[in-house]
C-alpha cells in the first residue's frame, strides 16, 4: 500500500488479556470458526524463525522468548508464554493447522536500545499510566481487577453464545478508554502500534483479508484507526538498533507474575492454569487439589471437607453477587474448613497451587550460546537437572560424580550463575562434605548469555573470569577470598595469576586489619588439597608469610583503640587464632612454628597496659583454651583487672573479652566459680554512678549465653559466695566441684536413665543369654553407684 492511501477494511482483531485463560479458549474457538489463512501474534518480529520450535514433542510451556544484545546480554527483555496464554494458543493453532504464524510488535533490536528514560518521540502523551483492567473494574462497581476479569471473562464459557461477543465487547470498553486517556501513560505504545499496523498491511497484501491478529486488547482501538503508511513509517524514523539474538528459554509459573517484553503479569498463574485445563467442575476440582497437598503435609483433610469447602465457596459467592466462586471464594472456604482459621497451611497453599513451580522445557536444538550449550552437557552427564523448585543437595567430595558437581556449581558461582547457594551440612562436618540449596529461576538463562563474553565452555569462562575479578580486585581479603573460590571450582590454570597478584598485594598492604581479614580464607584454601586433588603449596608460603607479618604488627595496631575498632580488633584476634590452629605446626618464616610464635603474641597483648580491655580479656581466654595457661593465672590476671583500681568500663570490656563473643565463656563460669566468683564480687563493688556505663557491655555480655546456661548462673548467684565458698577455699579443691559427690543430685538422674533405656528384666538377662549390658540391682545398664 502506498504512502498517503488509508486503509478502508480491516482483519480480524482478538483483544486479549495476556496469560488470560478465558481469552485462550475464546481465541481457540474463533480461529477454529474463521480459519483465517495467517495468524499475527503481538510478540518480536525476530522469533518468526523461532516458530516451528514450538511443535517440538520436548517444547513444554511455560516458555519465554528471550532476546538479549549481542554485545551486553545483561540488556535483555523476555515474553512469556504459559499454556493458557492466548499467544501460545494462537501459535499452536497455526503450527497443528499449518498456517503462517508471525510476529508484529516493535523488533527487539529497538526494544533492548531503547532506555526506558528516553523519550518516545512524537505524541507521548502524559506520563499518568493507566491500568486499562483496572478502570474498567472501577467502572463496572469492582474493586479488584482480578475479580472483575474473572466474573465477566473466566466464568462465561466459550459456548455460551457468538465466542467472538466477548472480543467485540472488550474492544468497545478499551476504545472509549483510549478516547479518553490517549496512550494512558504508555509512552512506547505510539510506536509499537505504527510498526503492527505496518505488519498486518503487509500480510494483508499477502493473504488479503483472510488475517487475524491476536494482541494484547489495549491496542485493538489503535490497530483498527485508520492511519497513512507514511505517519506510521514516521514514528519509527531514527530509532535506536543493537545487534540481538533471540532464543527460547524455559519459564516458570512464579516468574509469571512479573511484568515481561509486553508488560504483562498475573498473581495466580497456579489457579490460571487450573481453570484452563478444567473443562468442567473446576472449584471441585480445585478444592480436590487443595486437599491433596494438605494431606501431604500431614494434616488432616477428609472428603467431607472437601464437600463443606465447596459448598461454603458457592455460598460465598451467591453473598457477594458473583456467577460462580471465584479464587477469593474458593481461598476463603479453603481457611474456615480445610485450615481452620489458619494462614500458615494456607500460605503453602498459595506457594504450591495459585502460584506453582511449574518449570516448562525448551527443544535441545533451540539456539543457545556456546556457553549454555556446555552446560547442557554438563548439566545431562552431571545428572544436575534444573528444577524450579528449591531441593537441597548433599554431596560427598570423595566420590568423583559428586566432586564434579561441586567444581561446577562453585565455577557458575564464580560467574555470576547463582543456581546454586553453599548451605550448611546435616550429616556431620569435614571438607570433604557440601551442600547446596538448588533454585533454577529463568533470570539464570541471561546471566549464561552474560557469562558467554568469557569462553565458550564454563571451564574457560570460570577461568577467564577469575584472571579477570584478581586484576580488578581492590582489597587484600578479595583476592585471597577469590584464591579460596579458584580452588573450591579447580581452576589450576587461573591460579597463577590470583597467586602472583595476592603475594603483591600481601607485600604492599601494611594494614593488620586487612592482613588478618585475608589470612582465614587463605588458611582454610589450604585444606582442599586432600580431597579435592588440588596442589596447595603455593599457598602455604603465602600464608605463613602473612601470618608473620600479622605477628608482627599486631601488637602496635592494638594501642590506642576507641570502643568500636577495639571490638572490630577482637574479631581480628579470634580469625587469626582459628588460621593459626589450621595452619598447625608450620614452620615461621624466621624461626619456630607459626603456633608458638603466636601463642608469644597472645602473651604480649594480654599483658599490655595499652591494649584495650576486650582484646585483653580474649588473648588470656585463648591461652586458657590452649591449655598455655593455668587456671591459676587466669584466675590471678582476672582478679588484677576487676581490682578497685580499674575503671569500670575496661574492667567491663575484659569480662566481654574473656567470657563473651560467643566463646562459651558461660559454661566457663558455671564450672569455674572462681571466676564468677571474682565477677560477683566485682560487679557488686562498681559504684552507682559507673554501674549504668558498664550495664550495657555486660548486658550484651551475658545476654548471648543460651538459656540453660543463664538459669545456672542465677541459681549459683541466688546461693550466694557463702554457700559457694570463699575464692581461697575453692582453690583448695578441684574447680567447680564440691569436696565429696552429692548422692541426691546423682540419684535423681536414676528415673530418666531407667524412662531412656528402658525397663529391665526381673533376672537381667538380655535375651540372648548374657549379662552384659543388662540392668541389676534396679540400676540400668552401665550405671554404678
Amino acid at each position: 500500500m502506498n504512502g498517503g492511501k488509508a486503509d478502508t477494511a480491516g482483519p480480524l482483531l482478538l483483544g486479549v488479556r495476556h496469560h488470560g485463560p478465558g481469552s485462550a479458549r475464546a481465541v481457540r474457538a474463533v480461529l477454529e470458526e474463521a480459519r483465517p489463512d495467517a495468524v499475527l501474534i503481538e510478540g518480536p518480529p525476530e522469533a518468526d524463525a523461532l516458530v516451528p520450535l514450538a511443535a517440538e514433542e520436548d517444547m513444554r510451556p511455560p516458555v519465554a522468548l528471550l532476546a538479549h544484545a549481542v554485545d551486553e546480554p545483561g540488556r535483555s527483555a523476555f515474553w512469556p508464554l504459559a499454556e493458557f496464554s492466548p499467544e501460545w494458543v494462537a501459535l499452536r493453532w497455526a503450527l497443528e493447522h499449518k498456517v503462517p504464524a508471525r510476529f508484529i510488535d516493535l523488533p527487539a533490536t529497538h526494544t533492548l536500545a531503547w532506555e526506558d528514560d528516553e523519550d518516545p518521540g512524537p505524541g507521548a502523551g502524559d506520563d499518568v499510566r493507566v491500568d486499562p483492567l483496572g478502570a474498567l473494574a472501577e467502572a463496572a462497581g469492582y474493586d479488584d481487577a482480578e475479580r472483575w476479569w474473572e466474573d465477566v471473562v473466566e466464568h462465561r464459557g466459550v459456548g455460551e453464545g457468538d465466542a467472538m461477543a466477548s472480543f467485540t465487547a472488550l474492544e468497545e470498553a478499551m476504545t472509549a478508554l483510549r478516547e479518553e486517556h490517549g496512550n494512558g501513560g504508555h509512552r512506547r505504545d505510539l510506536v509499537r502500534e505504527a510498526h503492527m499496523r505496518l505488519r498486518i498491511r503487509a500480510a494483508r497484501r499477502e493473504f488479503e483479508d483472510g488475517v487475524a491478529v491476536v494482541c494484547g486488547a489495549w491496542h485493538v482501538p489503535a490497530l483498527r484507526r485508520k492511519a497513512t503508511v507514511a505517519a506510521d513509517r514516521a514514528l519509527l524514523k531514527g530509532l535506536p538498533k543493537v545487534k540481538t539474538d533471540m532464543t527460547w528459554v524455559p519459564w516458570t509459573h512464579r516468574r509469571l507474575s512479573r511484568t515481561s517484553g509486553y508488560g504483562a503479569g498475573i498473581d495466580s498463574p497456579g489457579w490460571y492454569g487450573h481453570l484452563f485445563g478444567a473443562l468442567d467442575r473446576p472449584v471441585e476440582r480445585w478444592l480436590t487439589k487443595v486437599a491433596g497437598l494438605l494431606r501431604a503435609e500431614d494434616r488432616t483433610v477428609s472428603p467431607a471437607h472437601v464437600i463443606e469447602a465447596v459448598r461454603l465457596a458457592e455460598t460465598l459467592a451467591v453473598l457477594r453477587g458473583r456467577p460462580l466462586p471465584g479464587l477469593s471464594e474458593t481461598t476463603d472456604a479453603v481457611r474456615a474448613v480445610m485450615c481452620e482459621g489458619s494462614d500458615v497451611p494456607l500460605a503453602l497453599v498459595h506457594d504450591r497451587l495459585v502460584v506453582g513451580d511449574v518449570l516448562g522445557e525448551v527443544p535441545a536444538t533451540a539456539p543457545a550460546v556456546p556457553l549454555q550449550r556446555d552446560l547442557a552437557r554438563i548439566q545431562r552427564r552431571l545428572r544436575l537437572k534444573p528444577e524450579a523448585g528449591e531441593r537441597e543437595l548433599e554431596l560427598d567430595l570423595r566420590k568423583e560424580t559428586d566432586a564434579e558437581r561441586g567444581r561446577l556449581l562453585h565455577r557458575l558461582r564464580l560467574l555470576g550463575i547463582g543456581w546454586g547457594e553453599p548451605a550448611a551440612a546435616h550429616g556431620g562436618t569435614g571438607t570433604f562434605r557440601e551442600t547446596w540449596r538448588l533454585r533454577w529461576e529463568p533470570e539464570l538463562s541471561v546471566r549464561v548469555a552474560e557469562a558467554g563474553v568469557w569462553g565458550t565452555t564454563v571451564l574457560a569462562a570460570a577461568t577467564a573470569k577469575a584472571e579477570a575479578d584478581a586484576v580488578g580486585a581492590r582489597g587484600l581479603a578479595e583476592v585471597t577470598g577469590l584464591a579460596e573460590r579458584c580452588l573450591l571450582a579447580a581452576l589450576p590454570e587461573a591460579l597463577p595469576t590470583v597467586m602472583r597478584i595476592l603475594t603483591d598485594r600481601a607485600a604492599l598492604d601494611t594494614d593488620v586489619g586487612h592482613l588478618a581479614q585475608a589470612l582465614p580464607a587463605l588458611v582454610r584454601s589450604l585444606r582442599y588439597g586432600d580431597v579435592r586433588g588440588t596442589d596447595t603449596a603455593a599457598l602455604a608460603g603465602v600464608a605463613a608469610g602473612l601470618a608473620e607479618r600479622i605477628f608482627v604488627g599486631l601488637p602496635p595496631a592494638c594501642a590506642a583503640l576507641d570502643a568500636d575498632a577495639a571490638e572490630e580488633m577482637r574479631r581480628h584476634v579470634d580469625a587469626v587464632h582459628g588460621a593459626v590452629a589450621l595452619l598447625g605446626d608450620a614452620p615461621a618464616p624466621g624461626h619456630g612454628k607459626l603456633r608458638s610464635r603466636w601463642r608469644s603474641v597472645l602473651r604480649t597483648l594480654s599483658a599490655r597496659d595499652t591494649v584495650p580491655g576486650v582484646v585483653r580479656g580474649r588473648s588470656v581466654r585463648l591461652l586458657l583454651d590452649d591449655g598455655e595457661l593455668a587456671q591459676d593465672e587466669a584466675a590471678r590476671l582476672m582478679g588484677l583487672v576487676l581490682s578497685p583500681g580499674t575503671p569500670p568500663a575496661d574492667a567491663a570490656a575484659w569480662i566481654e573479652g574473656f567470657v563473651g563473643g560467643g566463646s562459651g565463656g558461660g559454661l566457663l563460669l558455671v564450672h569455674d566459680e572462681r571466676l564468677l566468683g571474682l565477677v560477683d564480687t566485682w560487679l557488686t563493688g562498681v559504684p552507682a554512678e559507673a554501674f549504668t556505663d558498664v550495664l550495657p557491655l555486660l548486658r550484651r555480655t551475658f545476654s548471648a549465653y543460651e538459656p540453660g546456661v543463664r538459669r545456672t548462673l542465677g541459681e549459683l548467684v541466688r546461693r550466694g559466695p557463702g554457700a559457694r565458698g570463699s575464692v581461697a577455699a575453692a582453690m583448695s579443691g578441684t574447680p567447680g566441684f564440691a569436696p565429696e559427690p552429692d548422692t541426691a543430685r546423682a540419684d535423681a538422674v536414676l528415673p530418666v536413665l531407667r524412662l531412656l533405656l528402658g525397663p529391665a528384666g526381673d533376672d537381667g538377662d538380655d535375651g540372648n543369654g548374657g549379662d552384659d549390658g543388662g540392668a541389676r540391682d534396679g540400676q540400668p545398664a552401665g550405671v554404678t553407684a
